[in-house]
């Protein structure tokens, strides 16, 4: 598949953006209605404040979501780094000990030839 100037198009990273775009409209609409439930219950404030407040409320609530979804990632990161890490080691460790199973069965092959 290629997009319209001829480039090839990377289908992951064009679903992940998707998403992403998808994810950030999802908790814009969430943070807007958390603010229009939070401001309802203010009818004595003049419109104007109350849709300052509002809008106060759904930045705030919008600041926290990113908070929120920024130490995930950082988290995955970690955690990838150190799975990553465990892998690397239980790799090396699994052919130290096919390596050492095969030299124990070419050097009993040995033991063998010779003693016959």
């Amino acid at each position: 598949m290629t997009a319209e100037k001829g480039l090839p198009v990377d289908l992951r990273a064009f679903h992940n953006e998707v998403e992403g775009h998808l994810l950030a409209a999802a908790a814009r609409q969430e943070a807007h209605a958390a603010a229009a439930r939070f401001t309802a219950g203010l009818a004595w404030l003049p419109e104007t404040q109350r849709g300052e407040l509002e809008r106060q409320f759904a930045e705030e609530h919008l600041a926290l979501a990113r908070a929120s979804w920024q130490r995930t990632a950082r988290r995955g990161d970690e955690l990838r780094g150190e799975y990553e890490a465990v892998y690397r080691s239980l790799r090396a460790r699994l052919l130290a000990g096919l390596l050492l199973g095969i030299a124990l069965v070419v050097a009993a092959d040995l033991v063998v030839l010779v003693s016959v």
